[in-house]
């Protein structure tokens, strides 16, 4: 495996930073890591690898210089006193982008944008590419069926990364999406996120420019042509090799091509879409588009996303939704593939961005196509993030809903569940953990 170095990881317990610990360790190098909060998978996972921190919390005493580099998580602070003693004494310091970067400096990059889709199309080219025996790396932002952790690097000749436009680090403030310089690119779109960074959808915006003006001259782009504000960033950008694609012919979770239809496990406009933007850069990877619609078939999608809970009577879907565009994508998917049938859908507000009241008013309208909608918060939540909570009338007001249920509290969310007649499909959308309520214990 080449050098074995010895690495901290400050902010282990992040979703990406404690699969990236976890695949450092597995290549055999010395890894350690801290944080001051580890729960859930993350936890289970460090535990079942020996990589969980003696004790939680962050102590200047795992720092010294002996360690070759440390990667810093975002969850950590620029005054974190264990990444200060690193800076005292000089040690390397990589966010965990910057780090995938300098890994992947020569491989084939595929990097995979934008405000919604992101996770889905990627896991579609990583399954693709796992049906067709290609050698790769990935990072991706879910856990997938048929791959054990959401970080792979290796001596693979192509890498497959999930580009998130968050910030990198407390210390340092570029996009994640900044440091790849991809040879194959895609944008799913830009409609406005994390309004506790990019204040404005402007500013969220530039982001995009700034990602796409990044890229090599020769780099390949596909972006959604659907969304207008993206092919006016591509159509300024002046960059050559970028082409505009739309959602796959098709129809619930049937997509044709060519004249052959193929049935999928995964349904919707919105899947068509991430489809046709993965089959182009498979097709650019060397696998025929036909082949790569038949890999697909088998698809099932990333973790949390269109997961059911139920089957039948009523049928229950969970999402990760957790911003307008990925709600409202995800409800006409399922309105799609319910025809005819009633549907109710609750959301709840977990992000910083969905509790301000200058971006709620984003989410006007999603619920116009369905029987029954509810939106959920915690109360606790707000305080943690340190937003004034909205009051039930000012969510209302922004969803432009009058008939939609406010439900705060997880008793209250269980008594309305029992109270629910006559509705053949729910849908669930957080990126939280809906008030605390197990749908699996609940609707088995």
């Amino acid at each position: 495996m080449g050098e074995v170095n010895r690495i901290h990881f400050i902010a282990i317990g992040g979703s990406i930073m404690h699969n990236l610990a976890i695949a450092l360790h597995r290549q055999g190098h010395r890894v350690s890591g801290s944080d001051d909060v580890i729960y859930g998978i993350s936890k289970l996972k460090l535990e079942d690898n020996n990589l969980f921190p003696d004790k939680l919390g962050w102590d200047v005493n795992r720092i010294d210089d002996s360690i070759d580099f440390i990667i810093l998580g975002m969850h950590a602070k620029a005054d974190n006193p264990e990444l200060l003693k690193a800076k005292e004494l000089d040690i390397i310091i990589y966010s965990f982008p910057e780090y995938v970067a300098k890994h992947a400096k020569d491989k084939i990059k595929v990097v995979v944008a934008g405000s919604h889709g992101k996770t889905t199309t990627t896991s579609m080219i990583m399954h693709v590419l796992k049906h067709s025996e290609y050698r790769f790396d990935y990072l991706v932002g879910a856990q997938l069926d048929g791959f054990d952790l959401m970080v792979q690097l290796s001596d693979a000749p192509i890498i497959i990364i999930e580009g998130d436009e968050y910030l990198s680090s407390a210390i340092d403030r570029r996009p994640k999406f900044l440091h790849y310089r991809a040879d194959y690119n895609i944008i799913t779109g830009v409609e406005w996120d994390h309004a506790n960074v990019f204040p404005t959808a402007s500013i969220y915006k530039t982001q995009f420019q700034q990602f796409i003006n990044s890229l090599e001259e020769n780099a390949q782009v596909y972006y959604d042509a659907s969304d207008s504000d993206l092919l006016d960033i591509v159509t300024n950008s002046n960059k050559p090799n970028t082409t505009g694609y739309l959602g796959l012919s098709g129809n619930r979770n049937t997509v044709e091509y060519q004249g052959i239809k193929y049935r999928m496990r995964v349904f919707g406009h919105h899947n068509r879409k991430n489809m046709h933007a993965a089959l182009l850069v498979c097709r650019d990877l060397g696998i025929p588009i036909p082949q790569a619609l038949t890999s697909l078939e088998s698809f099932e999608g990333a973790a949390m996303r269109q997961d059911i809970i139920r089957s039948t009577n009523p049928t229950v879907y969970r999402d990760f939704g957790h911003a307008p565009s990925k709600v409202r994508a995800t409800i006409e998917a399922v309105v799609e593939n319910h025809p005819g049938q009633r549907i109710g859908v609750f959301v709840e507000l977990h992000t910083y961005s969905s509790m301000v009241d200058t971006f709620i008013v984003n989410y006007a309208g999603v619920f116009d196509n369905v029987d029954f909608a509810a939106i959920c918060f915690d109360q606790a939540a707000y305080a943690i993030k340190q937003v004034e909570v909205l009051s039930d009338e000012k969510i209302l007001e922004a969803f432009k809903t009058k008939n939609a249920k406010v439900i705060k509290s997880k008793p209250t969310l269980i008594s309305q569940l029992e109270q629910l007649e006559d509705l053949d499909v729910l849908l669930f959308l957080s990126s939280g953990n809906l008030l605390g309520i197990d749908l699996k214990q609940f609707y088995k």
